[in-house]
């Protein structure tokens, strides 16, 4: 039985090249690892370092959540890096972060702005955007993830600027990198060739598989960069499966160190939850991320900074300390 209500006919639109798009980013963006960026000291960055650093000793999960500012920051190479050291053994991005990824590797450039395509219908519909759909299409057919197929397909096709891909780097260290959509929340859902049922199941095989991942959090250390709603309710969800299945089985998740990167000024104390009476309550990543999941044992942090500083200073101590 069909909806009783009318259907957007997509067959109408018209989509346009990316040549013929003004790109806000270009790749002289992106950082080099010896290039200068903006200075970013925190006195808890050496503590989150030797977290980090003992649970790669343990193999304890090392998991970084993301939204897709930190792909636009220019900081792709550094987070490649510290997958390459082993620093970080998953990573969690949005679906706009996967689109960032994709355009990056294809053409050299990504972003457009919102204010003057929107004005002309044009915002979002662009020809090779649009081919993500075909690559989530055919990892719904061979049983893939949907971060899993877009990095696979950005190695094995040999895009013009793979190196920069966050997506490729993952599947070519075998590094699971998930993506967790929501149905109209991206430009590729705009498409005509945007199949629902492929969104949907690809996007929820990522979510099992970090729900994975997190069964082994115990010891190990989960960031959360620039994502206020996606990172803290996707873990929320997929750490309440894990804890479940641990509790049958003897063991615990309870020691393990939280952080979130941000720009807002949270309270001074941040690993207490504010009252409901706090604009600061309604901050997902501080009661969710800093305060609730770490309350039996684990340890918080968070750091208030340009994701273009926090990145590579984060990789700083990390080498320093190696």
């Amino acid at each position: 039985m069909g909806s009783r209500y009318r259907l957007f006919d997509r067959s109408r639109l018209r989509l346009q090249p990316l040549a013929q798009r003004q790109h806000d980013l270009e790749l002289s963006w992106w950082l080099n690892l010896e290039d200068p960026v903006p200075p970013f000291e925190h006195p808890d960055l050496p503590k989150l370092a030797s977290w980090i650093r003992r649970a790669k000793d343990t193999g304890a999960a090392r998991i970084l959540m993301m939204g897709a500012h930190v792909v636009r920051a220019g900081v792709s190479r550094h987070l490649i890096d510290l997958m390459e050291r082993g620093f970080i053994d998953h990573i969690a991005m949005n679906g706009a972060g996967a689109i960032h990824d994709y355009e990056l590797a294809l053409i050299g450039a990504t972003t457009e702005s919102v204010a003057r395509y929107i004005r002309t219908g044009e915002f979002g519909l662009w020809e090779e955007t649009g081919k993500l759909n075909e690559i989530i299409q055919e990892a719904y057919e061979l049983g893939l993830g949907l971060g899993e197929n877009v990095g696979r397909r950005i190695e094995l096709d040999g895009l013009p600027h793979k190196e920069l891909s966050i997506l490729a780097a993952a599947y070519r260290l075998s590094i699971p990198a998930t993506v967790h959509v929501g149905i109209g929340y991206d430009i590729i859902h705009e498409h005509p060739n945007c199949n629902g049922a492929a969104l949907g199941e690809t996007s929820y095989r990522d979510f099992l598989i970090f729900a994975a991942t997190v069964e082994r959090l115990e010891g190990g250390v989960l960031m959360a960069f620039g994502s206020a709603v996606m990172a803290p309710e996707v873990y929320l969800k997929a750490l309440a499966m894990a804890r479940n299945v641990a509790r049958q089985q003897g063991r615990e998740i309870r020691h393990f160190a939280t952080a979130v990167f941000d720009l807002l000024q949270l309270p001074k104390d941040f690993r207490q939850e504010p009252p409901k009476t706090d604009p600061a309550y309604y901050f997902r990543p501080l009661k969710t991320i800093l305060v609730r999941t770490v309350a039996d044992g684990g340890e918080s942090f968070y750091f208030r900074g340009a994701h273009r500083a926090t990145i590579p200073a984060l990789r700083r101590v990390l080498l320093e300390a190696a």
